[in-house]
């Protein structure tokens, strides 16, 4: 594919950039797995003193993209200090094991990244290993009857606790990649199976025929019948999400790369038709596309992971449909880049404008996997990303 040259030149000088960074920031920030920032500087979902529940600390669902990033500079630059550094992150995830009632639906996002990667990168039996572990532990999260992977944990009047048991997330289509990479590596097609059904289920419920996508969807989990769908972390029920469109849109795109299955790639290209078509003129993405105008927020972590599944999604196209999706991509990462990026040393962060939910209190502040997803898609403009999922 044709590159035209202002957009070498800019997707060089990003590239540029983030190694600059990089260099200083893994060091600073070794001995952490950083979330967000405070007052400029990550903080540590692995500190011992800090209070926190069973989910969260150790077992927070964004603790595998630091290590994520960690593999994409040791990948680019063949520095050796970047794998130390990402196995300072392993060492302190093992304790997710132990500790065992805090893991949940989230186990791609958290040790793929880290362990897998580590595995296929090294050759380091030890991530293999927890690889496989962490894999088990997803799979049994399966419900056969309905024919998905419960989200979250919680059993129905626990401390007030909502009855989750049978809901399904849209994130999940980018933690089934973990069982995936099971059935590849063990050549035991039970994984396969388990993440082919979840994405056929998710495929049938949560993508709308204008290819807009829900955020939670609740199935009875006796009888695997559909309840309801909830909003999420969107506008509301029966908005559009963009950070759920993203998720779909990638999503379906990894359950299209490990099977081949022209029915996922289909259906990420539906969503992506209609992502593509709700960007905004500035190519700066909202929390939500039918959030009203105001209070208006952004959400900078959207922007990053569709562009990298619009980029897959290009890479799968025919000759004459590429452009088609690559060309929003790079919309979006230079409006980014250009916008909302901070190089410099008074962030940790490079993105400043995330938003986690709608609802939320606090908006537009850093988060980590926007920081992984705007590296990993430009690494993959200038064809030195590596493919982690």
């Amino acid at each position: 594919m044709s590159v035209d040259e202002r957009t070498v030149t800019w997707v060089n000088e990003a590239e540029k950039r983030i190694a600059e960074k990089m260099e200083w920031l893994s060091e600073k920030s070794k001995n952490k797995i950083p979330y967000t920032t405070i007052h400029g500087v990550h903080d540590d979902k692995s500190s011992k003193t800090q209070e926190f529940s069973l989910d969260d600390g150790i077992n927070w669902w964004t603790n595998g993209f630091w290590g994520g990033m960690l593999w994409q500079m040791y990948h680019k630059t063949g520095n050796e200090r970047y794998v130390d550094i990402a196995r300072i992150s392993e060492e302190k995830l093992k304790q997710c094991f132990t500790d065992f009632y805090g893991l949940h639906h989230d186990a791609g996002f958290m040790f793929l990244l880290t362990y897998v990667a580590d595995y296929k990168l090294t050759g380091n039996a030890e991530g293999r290993r927890f690889g496989l572990h962490a894999a088990n532990l997803l799979a049994g999260r399966f419900n056969p009857v309905g024919k998905f992977i419960r989200a979250w944990n919680g059993e129905p009047g626990e401390g007030g606790a909502q009855d989750n048991r049978g809901w399904a997330i849209i994130d999940s289509m980018l933690n089934i990649p973990l069982l995936y990479w099971a059935s590849e590596e063990t050549k035991d097609p039970r994984f396969k199976h388990i993440a082919m059904m979840h994405a056929d289920t998710l495929m049938e419920y949560f993508v709308r025929k204008d290819g807009s996508v829900r955020h939670i969807v609740q199935f009875n989990p006796e009888t695997g019948e559909m309840e309801r769908d909830y909003g999420g972390q969107g506008y509301g029920q029966g908005s559009s999400w963009t950070r759920g469109q993203a998720w779909g849109l990638y999503g379906f795109m990894m359950s299209y790369i490990h099977t081949g299955e022209d029915r996922y790639l289909d259906t990420a290209k539906r969503i992506a038709h209609y992502f593509i078509a709700n960007i905004p003129e500035d190519g700066l993405i909202p929390v939500d596309f039918r959030q009203p105008e105001e209070p208006f927020w952004y959400d900078d972590t959207a922007a990053a992971v569709a562009a990298c599944g619009l980029l897959a999604v290009a890479d799968a196209a025919g000759e004459f449909e590429k452009e088609i999706y690559h060309r929003p991509a790079v919309k979006m990462l230079k409006a980014l880049y250009e916008n909302h990026c901070d190089f410099s040393k008074d962030s940790d962060c490079f993105l400043q404008k995330c938003t986690a939910a709608y609802h939320d209190k606090s908006h537009e502040f850093s988060i980590i996997y926007g920081d992984y997803y705007f590296i990993e898609a430009i690494f993959k403009l200038n064809g030195t990303s590596v493919y982690l999922w």
